[in-house]
């Protein structure tokens, strides 16, 4: 079972960490693009989740109609910041649906870095913040793995991103 690549806009990006530098960021998917993934590839009666030991793991089973059986992988979560249940039912299931395969090429992100100049810091309880969000603007892959990537920042508007990064000299 193949599941095809992750779209730019199925991708969110989250701050990891603040400095006075800049900050880090990080490419994820959420819960909603693995259940449209799973319905588009294998049809939404094909596919089924079961949570176990309180949410901390999750199995996601497809059903494989050459061997009339169910097919399962499993992973577990870890609780989120907010909403502690649900976020350990979405990150297990996240995690399974990474085990199938889906968004596999989220692991091969280069290290993201975004300089100061390229957005608003602000200083929060003596901590470096910003409220500043960001978005893929284009992404290419070949064989899961991330080839080229550009990152905008919404609240400037400016591309802050790009990978691989290009030599002046061919710019």
């Amino acid at each position: 079972m193949k599941f095809r690549d992750l779209k730019a806009d199925e991708i969110d990006v989250r701050v990891a960490q603040v400095s006075e530098r800049g900050c880090s960021l990080l490419l994820y998917k959420d819960a909603r693009c693995d259940m449209n993934i799973l319905d588009e590839t294998v049809g939404a009666a094909n596919w089924q989740r079961h949570h176990s030991r309180e949410n901390a793991n999750c199995t996601v089973s497809i059903w494989d109609e050459e061997k009339k059986q169910w097919i399962s992988k499993e992973d577990t979560g870890t609780e989120s910041n907010t909403e502690k249940e649900k976020g350990l039912a979405s990150d297990s299931f996240k995690r399974a649906c990474f085990n199938w395969g889906i968004g596999r090429e989220l692991y091969t992100a280069p290290f993201i870095w975004i300089n100061a100049k390229d957005m608003n810091i602000s200083d929060k309880n003596g901590r470096k913040t910003t409220y500043d969000k960001f978005a893929i603007e284009k992404i290419k892959i070949e064989n899961k793995v991330i080839v080229g990537l550009a990152i905008r920042n919404l609240k400037t508007g400016k591309r802050v991103f790009v990978y691989p990064q290009v030599k002046k000299e061919q710019e």
